[in-house]
């Protein structure tokens, strides 16, 4: 596993060179930019049909990403104001700014989180938007541990750090807008 220091890690996914791998308040992420997201798929050995997350520092930074008229807007933004940053992905209409490859199979919606943990944070302030997933392959558990998953990703960029947290391991609470209303897809960390 590369370990690198946190200015490599950020410019190396800026550019797109490399997959990223940090922890967050749920388990931890693999990460690439948006247009790259093809690589992660790749990586996991993911099927085309589970959708990637866009994951933000700031929730600000995700309604470029999603359309909406003004009421829904001012709806997705309360529920976002409740519960982020924090265990919540909200499943919404994306707009032409996604890349159809962060979702193959329905490129309409986009998942949107923002983590409510500072190194995730720091990291995400610095290179904008990422395309995230769970770091794992795909059907697999989750690896909870950075040395897990250095074990499995050898190619995947990580913090230098002397500590190997833990992550929870309970992953994000997921709802979908109908248009309508809030329909969870998945039951996660938070309860709605």
């Amino acid at each position: 596993m590369p370990q690198v220091a946190f200015e490599t890690l950020v410019s190396s996914v800026r550019a797109g060179t490399h997959l990223a791998s940090f922890p967050t308040d749920t388990v931890p992420a693999l990460a690439a930019k948006p247009d790259r997201a093809d690589s992660i798929f790749t990586a996991k050995q993911r099927s085309l049909d589970k959708p990637l997350i866009l994951m933000a520092s700031e929730i600000e930074e995700l309604w470029q990403y999603v359309k909406g008229s003004d009421r829904e807007l001012e709806q997705w933004n309360a529920i976002a104001q409740q519960y982020l940053p924090g265990a919540l992905t909200l499943v919404l209409p994306a707009n032409n700014r996604v890349p159809a490859a962060m979702n193959p199979s329905d490129p309409t919606t986009i998942g949107v989180r923002v983590p409510n943990h500072a190194i995730a944070r720091q990291i995400l302030a610095q290179t904008g938007a990422l395309a995230t997933t769970s770091a794992n392959r795909s059907g697999q558990p989750a690896l909870l541990s950075m040395n897990a998953i250095a074990a499995e990703f050898p190619e995947v960029l990580m913090l230098a750090s002397n500590s190997d947290e833990v992550a929870s391991g309970t992953p994000s609470t997921v709802v979908k807008w109908t248009g309508e209303g809030w329909q969870v897809l998945r039951q996660g960390a938070i309860e709605l």
